[in-house]
């Protein structure tokens, strides 16, 4: 029964510390050029059609119907 008090936390530290590991080296780096950060927020032109039919579907009409 002592291997159960000491594995089981032992096992909790280890998982711990791969998996921090794991995201240190596996971080993706900082994006710190302003184009490529412009680039990536701007919507491609495919998606605008239907963009602008789903905001046009949750308006209200103008005529109140």
């Amino acid at each position: 029964m002592v291997w159960l008090v000491i594995g089981g936390p032992l096992v909790v530290v280890v998982a711990a510390v791969a998996t921090a590991v794991i995201a240190y080296t596996g971080a993706d780096s900082i994006v710190s050029d302003p184009e490529a950060v412009r680039q990536a927020t701007t919507q491609p032109v495919a998606a605008t059609p239907a963009i602008q039919a789903r905001n046009h579907a949750a308006t209200a009409s103008q005529n109140g119907r």
